[in-house]
């Protein structure tokens, strides 16, 4: 089972969850633990509260943990209709460009609503 530590104080994060679990098969296999308040339990598991709130983390059934672009490309990879996504983001010139685009919009994000 995957881990998503997600932003649930973000309603765009709360909606990009429901539709992915919307999906056939986004709903299996996939526990969504909202990171607000559980500065603790991150470091526990070796992730910075900061870096939980400005990238996307998800831990795999090893225990790995999966950061950013990264932890998208896994989470998409497991939902067919997806798995086509997935590929493209991790195409070796998409992504670097793919990063710094979801690093600026989160940053813009999360500096609006006063919580950077």
């Amino acid at each position: 089972m995957l881990k998503v530590f997600y932003d649930g104080a973000c309603p765009r994060c709360i909606a990009d969850r429901r539709w992915y679990e919307s999906l056939p098969g986004g709903a299996e296999g996939v526990e969504w633990v909202d990171i607000t308040g559980r500065d603790a339990e991150l470091r526990a598991r070796g992730i910075d509260p900061y870096q939980a709130l400005t990238e996307l983390h998800v831990e795999d059934e090893s225990g790995r943990i999966h950061r950013e672009l990264d932890a998208y490309i896994l989470l998409l990879s497991r939902v067919p209709r997806l798995a086509p996504l997935a590929w493209l983001i991790d195409l070796p010139l998409l992504k670097p460009i793919l990063s710094r685009l979801y690093r600026h919009w989160v940053l813009r994000r999360l500096r609006r609503d006063g919580r950077l």
